[in-house]
């Protein structure tokens, strides 16, 4: 089932409360899905390039990881974000994924991941969500049908610097699609259908599409049912299937878009009430940019 929520704000005043505001909306679809959560926010500037990192072990694998990658690390309950200078990198990359038990949440400039197995509230409470700032953000509450719970199988999932995607629904072709972006060279890491609808819209990117375009090819060549929500460092998504039997609602202010699998999500937002709400039609991309 799942839920899923988002919040673009065009009004800079609010970034301030874009942890709360996702926090609450979240917690508000627990009973969609209650094995994991995450939330993906964006915030920060270019000067540094983040990746965000978990570890089932992280007392073991956090004491020394500064000085054995050789690069800033905080802390952050299982995850932490290592920051680096952009040329800096692959040469980073390597280093992590060399590390027994230290997995890639997200690598970007703006992009951080925090997910986890367990309740909102639980995962909220773990990285102090509410506290987080930003100018947009995505949340997924999972309940797993096609892979394990864990945190790996938990959304959002990022295969692609400062893209993150969550979805509600199940792809029918995701291993044929699997194999064909891995013939490109897209690498995906787990058996979840939802990596490899992420994986996808990066490699489209990668050839030149902006997100909205890459949305668009995803109705010809991802087949099922599906309502996927995802964020680029500077854009916010919307897409369902043509069918469109996944529930979902948006809504617009001057301040805002935001994204819930259902209206009770949206309704502790500013402004709701005179906000213009609509169901999102099938098969078509709504798409904001900052």
């Amino acid at each position: 089932m799942c839920g899923i929520v988002g919040l673009f704000l065009k009004d800079e005043a609010l970034e301030g409360d874009l942890g709360r505001m996702l926090t609450d909306m979240l917690i508000t679809m627990t009973d969609r899905g209650p094995d994991s959560a995450g939330i993906a926010v964006y915030r920060g500037d270019d000067a540094q390039l983040k990746f965000t990192v978990q570890s089932a072990d992280p007392d073991r694998c956090f004491a020394t990881l500064s000085e054995v990658l050789g690069a800033d690390v905080t802390r952050i309950d299982s995850h932490a974000i290592v920051s680096c200078a952009p040329d800096q990198a692959e040469a980073l990359r390597a280093k992590i994924r060399a590390i027994d038990g230290l997995r890639i949440m997200s690598v970007g400039e703006a992009i951080e991941i925090y997910k986890e197995v367990g309740l909102p509230q639980s995962v909220a409470d773990r990285f102090d969500i509410p506290q987080l700032q930003g100018s947009h953000g995505i949340g997924h509450t999972r309940m797993a049908t096609e892979s394990a719970v864990t945190t790996l199988g938990a959304h959002p999932f990022s295969t692609g610097l400062d893209q993150c995607l969550v979805h509600n629904g199940s792809l029918s072709n995701h291993n044929s699609l699997r194999r064909k972006l891995g013939r490109q060279g897209v690498r995906v890491e787990t058996e979840n259908d939802t990596e490899v609808a992420a994986a996808y819209l990066t490699w489209k990117m990668q050839q030149g599409a902006n997100l909205g375009e890459a949305l668009e090819a995803g109705l010809q060549d991802l087949d099922g049912f599906y309502t996927f929500v995802v964020g680029t460092k500077t854009g916010f998504g919307v897409l369902r299937d043509p069918i469109a039997c996944k529930p979902a609602v948006l809504a617009e202010t001057d301040q805002y878009v935001a994204f819930g699998s259902e209206y009770r999500a949206l309704v502790n937002l500013p402004g709701i009430d005179a906000a213009q709400v609509w169901e999102p039609e099938p098969a078509t991309v709504y798409f904001w940019e900052h």
